[in-house]
């Protein structure tokens, strides 16, 4: 009973907050542990705005509203169908779930049942990237290989975000096995970034990205290797977490790298992206790397609240700003809009009290990182292979070799296929001594990166994810990206809206900045808690003009 009144607590903080102290709690009254709604579950009142909701007004419209879970999940389908085939065409959608709205009517069922006690994520609809194990759609890593490639059971983080009540409306296009940051793939093709149609999205969990940007759902799940749950955030104006590694079990998700595999969420806000952080950590034994996280687990939500609501959190806070992530070409104007945002957030952060200091190694320069310790090409074949091999369910292929053989890979981006062929030669593998000298060198990056934390007693480092704006459609790869720092030592890092730069024709209000805070090993809920005052700070969030229109 005290993990069911800790669940009720947490609906009526919500709703407390959402009211902004008005009293809205005339219908719904805590009997103990459960809720009751004095409205019939299956109200049939639609009066739902789906566009920027949130969890919190989800719930709000639910049990105070009595607006159905069925009306509310048919606001999302709506505008999937309204804007990602059609009208602007984004192209992020793989596949719509069949049952979503079987599983809406189930949810709005048990809310009229006494002593019903809903989950954190109750009726919030959610788009996974589509290399996450569902039992109820394939899962095709956005492969043609993979077409059909039907799951027998969910993954670990899935059976997770299920058990709290959320309704998975959608698996989302990703880049090719995530293997690049284009978000392209031989399965669906491109997809558009809704700021602006003429570029990526980011990558490579930029379907998702896409997705929660234009309101097809309240947040979503996206996996990252280098850069791709904090690429597609920083291209749409979003919140992406990328947890310690080992905090979330990766078992049940098409596989990269072992060393630099992570999943986490994308949201609209810190306070979401910080819930499904939440419900998604945890052991699973069939994930080894996860027994790391074991015990290390917070109420991350909490600290979102604590961060938005803490107008003085920045005063005395220690922010060290890493110089070489920085690009110093203003010559370039996509590198010029970049730094003019980034330069105002650390003047905003200045003026409330942050001390922003200055990180200057040089060994952290990406290009670097990416020749001497990123590990992919001698992981991917044996990770893939073994997924492959041990697959619960149906699967058209069984190896990365008739993958390659079938040919049946994008051929809009000479990447992907250079690089899966380059992972079948057998140099590329977990025996070559150049794999054991990078390992070997991760431990070091990690230890020097522990260094610098300490030199400054840094709370954060600070940078922005692109040093210059996402890609154009056509571009041969994504770059500019600062995310290989935490990929490789299994640091965390939370992406957050920074701003946007100049409007242009094909980007009405802008393309999006993002910003990242990244932290020592387990203490997401300091970084939670510093994005949350960093976002009020701020207020970057806007939403994109080309899916804004209601439906």
């Amino acid at each position: 009973m005290a993990g069911a009144s800790i669940l009720c607590c947490w609906l009526v903080i919500c709703l407390a907050l959402i009211c902004d102290a008005c009293d809205i709690f005339d219908d719904v009254h805590l009997v103990g542990a459960s809720i009751s709604i004095s409205t019939a579950a299956n109200s049939t009142i639609s009066s739902f705005e789906p566009r920027e909701a949130t969890i919190a007004s989800i719930q709000h419209a639910i049990f105070h509203e009595a607006v159905s879970c069925r009306a509310i999940v048919q606001s999302f389908l709506d505008r999937i169908a309204a804007y990602d085939k059609q009208g602007p065409s984004l192209n992020a959608i793989i596949t719509t779930n069949p049952n979503a709205l079987m599983y809406a009517d189930e949810l709005d069922q048990k809310a009229g049942e006494p002593g019903f006690i809903p989950g954190v994520l109750h009726c919030v609809p959610m788009v996974l990237k589509d290399n996450y194990d569902t039992f109820d759609m394939p899962t095709t890593g956005g492969s043609l290989s993979l077409r059909g490639a039907q799951p027998a059971a969910d993954a670990s983080a899935v059976l997770r975000i299920r058990a709290a009540g959320a309704v998975i409306i959608a698996k989302a296009n990703l880049h090719e096995f995530a293997i690049s940051g284009l978000t392209i793939s031989s399965i669906l093709g491109q997809t558009k970034n809704p700021y602006d149609l003429t570029r990526t999205p980011g990558g490579s969990s930029g379907g998702t990205g896409a997705s929660v940007a234009a309101s097809f759902a309240v947040m979503g799940t996206g996996t990252d290797t280098v850069n791709s749950i904090r690429s597609p955030t920083s291209a749409n104006s979003l919140v992406g977490i990328r947890p310690t590694r080992g905090l979330v079990s990766r078992d049940g998700v098409v596989p990269l790298s072992y060393t630099q595999d992570a999943i986490g969420p994308l949201a609209r806000t810190v306070f979401d992206a910080a819930t499904l952080l939440g419900v998604m950590a945890g052991y699973n034994p069939a994930d080894n790397v996860s027994a790391l996280g074991v015990g290390q687990a917070q109420d991350y939500a909490f600290y979102a609240l604590q961060g938005a609501k803490d107008a003085s959190l920045f005063e005395g806070v220690r922010i060290g700003v890493v110089d070489i992530l920085i690009n110093q070409t203003e010559s370039d104007p996509e590198v010029y809009q970049v730094n003019k945002v980034f330069n105002a957030t650390l003047a905003a952060l200045g003026q409330v009290g942050a001390t922003v200091l200055h990180v200057t190694d040089r060994t952290l320069d990406i290009t670097h990182l990416s020749a001497v310790f990123d590990v992919q090409i001698y992981e991917f074949r044996t990770e893939l292979d073994n997924y492959l091999q041990n697959y619960n369910g149906t699967v058209p292929a069984t190896s990365l070799d008739e993958i390659v053989s079938q040919n049946l890979y994008e051929k809009g981006d000479a990447y992907t296929g250079a690089f899966m062929r380059n992972a079948t030669i057998p140099l590329n593998n977990e025996t070559n001594p150049e794999y054991f000298t990078r390992r070997s060198g991760i431990d070091g990056l990690r230890t020097q990166l522990a260094l610098r934390f300490a030199e400054q007693n840094l709370d954060v480092m600070f940078y922005p994810h692109q040093n210059r704006l996402v890609v154009p459609i056509g571009s041969s790869t994504q770059s500019g990206r600062n995310g290989l720092v935490a990929a490789l030592t299994g640091l965390p890092a939370i992406g957050v809206p920074g701003g946007f730069s100049d409007p242009t024709d094909t980007a009405p209000i802008g393309v999006p900045v993002g910003v990242e805070f990244m932290g020592m090993p387990f203490t997401e809920g300091r970084l939670v808690e510093i994005a949350a005052a960093f976002e009020r700070l701020m207020r970057a969030r806007r939403a994109p003009l080309s899916t804004w229109e209601s439906v």
